[in-house]
């Protein structure tokens, strides 16, 4: 699962939508939205984002996260680590070997030490906290 699929899940359980309403009220196919759920299909397009913004009437800060959420839901994802150091190159390939063994608690500490090192753009939050809607909270 992707974390932008985590996000639509869980709107669309707070809401009471089946993935069958909303995939007609947004003009794909239930099968897609399953796979996008799932993370089977690439990130979602900005399009597409847009609609599912629209969809549940989600507004502010709250679409910049689902945005944000939306570009960090590749599922397969590259690291080119050409021109970097050889311990760069090793920790990707490590990473990408490991990554499906590590549990919740590693992946927590792993992005705290991305968030710790990634610039993060004014108003950009290192770790989204969605909320869908008027003071209705995502639950996580």
């Amino acid at each position: 699962m992707t974390p932008f699929g985590e996000a639509v899940r869980k709107l669309r359980a707070q809401r009471g939508v089946t993935q069958r309403e909303m995939a007609r009220a947004l003009g794909v196919s239930p099968a897609y939205l399953s796979a996008l759920e799932h993370g089977r299909r690439s990130e979602p397009s900005w399009e597409f984002i847009q609609r599912v913004i629209g969809y549940f009437n989600i507004i502010w800060d709250d679409a910049e996260e689902l945005q944000l959420l939306g570009s960090l839901s590749r599922p397969k994802v590259t690291i080119d680590t050409s021109g970097l150091s050889a311990k760069a190159t090793e920790v990707a390939n490590r990473l990408a070997s490991s990554i499906a063994h590590l549990d919740s608690a590693a992946l927590d500490e792993i992005a705290g030490l991305l968030d710790a090192v990634e610039p993060q753009p004014p108003g950009r939050l290192a770790r989204p906290a969605m909320t869908p809607g008027r003071g209705e909270k995502l639950p996580r």
